[in-house]
């Protein structure tokens, strides 16, 4: 008999996935550090894809999984584009929690019309509490009709690799084979196409930024490997969700180490994402 203590699959996907959470805050704190978002950038995933590198010769190749990791490298540069494209008219702490925000809801349409994945009322509510409470955080700030457009298509394919992902990383034999080439492909490309469209500058930014690009690239590593290993134990539209709680772990940072004041409209949205991921958190079997 299985010891009561015992996690399901499931219950450790959405660990995981809170795990990753975390670390996608840290990553998003350095990038918003460093001067030369673009720089940045390509830093954290040239770094990333050369950390991850030797590990891949000891993995299986992700036979079975091409074909999603051809799609999710197209989708992950057109996220790219528009994410600039939105950070180029709007700041970052507004149009952040937009494009965060409706990603699982659109993630979830997604999994549930395309590959019938399950969703009950309760992971429902909880992943409506959670986007509610990620835009509620953006609110208050002005962002105008071209600014929102980039934010939504931003957010759009978010939704678009996750669902892709989850499924490349179920259809190859093994979680870190394709982990490890989903780090390869995007991380050596995004390095080479931004370095190259930043030029000359590029040189010069890599070399103040070098060392916060390396942690955060060793951290990127930790973030999306966990979110896509939880997504091969578990359903999409659910994990998808778990995994907005990093804009939680972002506004704890901000206000412990960075001093910034919580509004109402902050404790507001931190209080729906947390009862949005209790809410998941229990829904899982």
């Amino acid at each position: 008999m299985d010891s009561p203590m015992t996690m399901t699959p499931v219950q450790i996907a959405s660990l995981m996935m809170l795990g990753s959470g975390m670390a996608h805050a840290v990553v998003n704190a350095i990038l918003k550090s460093g001067k030369d978002k673009m720089a940045s950038r390509a830093l954290i995933d040239g770094f990333s894809a050369t950390l991850m590198t030797p590990i891949a010769f000891f993995l299986p190749l992700p036979n079975g999984a091409w074909g999603w990791l051809a799609a999710s490298g197209v989708i992950h540069l057109v996220y790219l584009i528009c994410l600039i494209r939105t950070f180029e008219r709007a700041d970052y702490g507004v149009a952040y929690p937009v494009l965060r925000g409706i990603a699982p809801v659109i993630a979830t349409l997604g999994a549930v019309a395309f590959f019938h994945e399950p969703l009950g009322v309760v992971s429902g509510l909880g992943i409506a509490l959670v986007s509610i409470g990620v835009i509620t955080i953006g609110f208050g700030k002005a962002l105008d009709l071209k600014s929102l457009g980039w934010a939504l298509a931003t957010g759009l394919t978010i939704a678009a690799y996750t669902v892709v992902d989850a499924q490349g990383v179920r259809a190859a034999p093994s979680a870190p084979s394709y982990i490890a080439w989903v780090f390869l492909i995007l991380g050596f490309g995004v390095a080479a196409l931004f370095g190259l469209w930043r030029g000359p500058k590029f040189v010069l930014a890599a070399k103040e930024q070098w060392r916060a690009g390396l942690v955060a690239g060793a951290l990127s590593i930790v973030t999306y490997g966990l979110a896509l290993w939880a997504l091969r134990l578990g359903d999409t539209p659910r994990l998808s969700a778990l995994r907005e709680t990093s804009i939680l772990f972002a506004v704890l940072i901000a206000v412990v180490f960075l001093k910034e004041r919580m509004t109402r409209g902050r404790i507001a949205g931190v209080a729906a994402i947390g009862a949005g991921a209790v809410i998941l958190l229990i829904s899982a079997r």
